[in-house]
C-alpha cells in the first residue's frame, strides 16, 4: 500500500542549494541569481541559515534607493527573521507553513546546518499535495492590505 500525503519535505527538496554569505556583495548575489536563473538566496554564514535575500529585497532596497550594488553588503539588505522547516516534516506542514507565513521558499534546516531548500513549484509537482501546493499559492498570491 503506497501513500504519497507521508512524503516528506526530504524527498522533494533540493539539495545543492546555492547561498551567499551576509559579508558579499548584493552584485555577487544578484550574479548568482543571474547564473542559476533563481529569485533568491538563503545568506549562510558556518552553514547557518542568517537570513534570505531577493531579487525583490535588491530592487526595494537598493536599486530603487541609488545604492551601489558592488559596496552594499548582502547582510543590509537581507531579510533577517527566516521562516524555516524541518527535512522530515511532511510535505503538507511545509506547505502550511509557507502558507502562514507567505513566503514561496522555505529553507530547510537540521541541527542549525541547511540541509535544502523546498520552493513552492516543488510541492505543486508532488502530486500527493496538489491542493496543499494551490492552497498555499492562494494565500501567498493575495494582495497584502496596506498598513494604515
Amino acid at each position: 500500500m503506497t501513500n504519497n500525503s507521508g512524503n516528506k519535505v526530504q524527498d522533494i527538496m533540493t539539495k545543492n542549494v546555492a547561498t551567499i554569505s551576509p559579508n558579499q556583495t548584493v552584485q555577487e548575489a544578484a550574479q548568482i541569481m543571474s547564473q542559476k536563473n533563481i529569485g533568491a538566496l538563503p545568506v549562510v554564514e558556518n552553514g547557518q541559515v542568517k537570513g534570505m535575500i531577493t531579487d525583490r529585497d535588491i530592487t526595494l532596497r537598493v536599486s530603487s534607493q541609488g545604492k551601489n550594488p558592488a559596496t552594499v553588503k548582502v547582510a543590509d539588505v537581507m531579510t533577517n527573521q527566516v521562516v524555516t522547516g524541518t527535512p522530515n516534516m511532511s510535505v503538507q506542514d511545509a506547505a502550511n507553513v509557507m502558507a502562514q507565513h507567505q513566503v514561496r521558499r522555505l529553507p530547510i534546516v537540521d541541527n542549525n546546518q541547511l540541509q535544502g531548500i523546498v520552493a513552492l513549484g516543488d510541492i505543486a509537482t508532488n502530486s500527493a499535495s496538489n491542493e496543499a501546493a494551490e492552497q498555499a499559492l492562494t494565500n501567498i498570491s493575495e494582495p497584502s492590505q496596506p498598513q494604515g
